[in-house]
């Protein structure tokens, strides 16, 4: 047995004795949809309750999934171009390190902003852009950064 492996052995052992039903449980979840999130709300509500005290205990957890950043234009239900006329993707200023998505023109919808969410970008519109109520909602319930220029 090399020394790596004993050192494994070593730990596994502490692991053991110290926590004697082994390391909590750690399940990677997707909620991307209020779809997603009755069915694992659903899913949390028909454990038993064994698991219920895993649960409360603390050696069942769950992590969000890292988000799969779609395009702007995709969750508007738009296509085209990236750099037409509407949208420009990668912007930065100097110095900020928080992505900029510019939309020049057209409606910004409640999709635009979870998708600027997603992907932890702050959106700058252009005088011809327009927020819908329900995005300037969204984007202060996302916490996504809204500048109008003027």
């Amino acid at each position: 047995m090399n020394e790596l492996e004993e050192l494994r052995a070593l730990v596994r052992e502490v692991i053991r004795d110290v926590l004697p039903k082994g390391l909590p449980v750690t399940e990677t979840v997707n909620l991307w949809t209020d779809q997603d999130l009755a069915a694992f709300v659903n899913r949390l509500l028909d454990l038993d309750p064994d698991q219920v005290q895993e649960l409360r205990s603390g050696r069942k957890r769950f992590r969000l999934a890292a988000p799969s950043v779609p395009s702007v234009e995709a969750a508007a239900g738009r296509a085209g171009p990236v750099n037409g006329p509407g949208l420009v993707n990668g912007a930065e200023r100097a110095g900020e390190t928080t992505p900029v998505r510019r939309i020049e023109r057209g409606a910004v919808t409640e999709a635009v902003i979870t998708a600027a969410a997603r992907a932890g970008e702050r959106l700058v519109l252009g005088r011809g852009a327009v927020l819908t109520p329900l995005a300037r909602d969204r984007a202060r319930a996302s916490g996504v950064p809204i500048e109008k220029e003027r």
